[in-house]
């Protein structure tokens, strides 16, 4: 058995599938923050198609969604826009909580070194 041949046979996206209970995920995390908007992300040889949801704020959570139809009518129910990553990327706020993030773990973590 050659170093990669446990990678040869393996399809995309063939990981775990998406559950019911993504999608409760995904629907409760909306409902509890305001300005949400859905990014699809395409399948890759790691995951299955996913949906990111972002708030007004920049906070942020990704669940597997079964495929972009799925994703299409899983938004028009929750009455949320919806955009490919592939065609619009990122948006802005996404990166500027995450850097918000970072500095907020690392004041934690220097807190936490200090105490005797």
């Amino acid at each position: 058995m050659g170093l990669f041949d446990r990678f040869r046979n393996r399809r995309p996206g063939t990981g775990r599938r998406a559950t019911a209970a993504d999608t409760d995920h995904l629907r409760n995390w909306a409902a509890q923050r305001r300005g949400v908007e859905g990014y699809l992300e395409p399948q890759t040889l790691v995951t299955e198609t996913t949906l990111l949801l972002i708030a007004h704020d920049g906070e942020w959570t990704r669940r597997r969604i079964e495929s972009p139809s799925a994703a299409g009518r899983f938004t028009r129910r929750l009455g949320i826009p919806l955009y490919e990553v592939a065609k619009v990327g990122y948006p802005q706020r996404m990166r500027d909580y995450q850097a918000r993030q970072r500095i907020l773990r690392k004041r934690a973590q220097r807190a936490a070194d200090e105490r005797p």
